[in-house]
């Protein structure tokens, strides 16, 4: 999977260092595709992460086969 950063997404990145691009792939990988609410082009991933045990919300979009825009992501609870 090749990854595109939002412009969002890349300042809320120095804030949220540990949230890193294998964690994402990971969980847009193991959660189900479901639709945001707020954009209608963009999906949701939520999955728990098995080292931290943490669950991480993902906003994304699919650009192509193998592209996908990384809109946002974070944390839950």
């Amino acid at each position: 999977m090749k990854f595109l950063h939002s412009l969002h997404w890349k300042q809320k990145r120095q804030k949220r260092p540990d949230i890193t691009d294998d964690l994402i792939e990971y969980a847009i990988m193991h959660s189900t595709i479901v639709r945001d609410k707020h954009w209608k082009d963009a999906s949701n991933a939520v999955c728990r992460v098995p080292p931290m045990g943490r669950t991480l919300k993902v906003v994304y979009r699919r650009i192509g086969i193998e592209q996908i825009k990384i809109i946002t992501a974070f944390w839950l609870g």
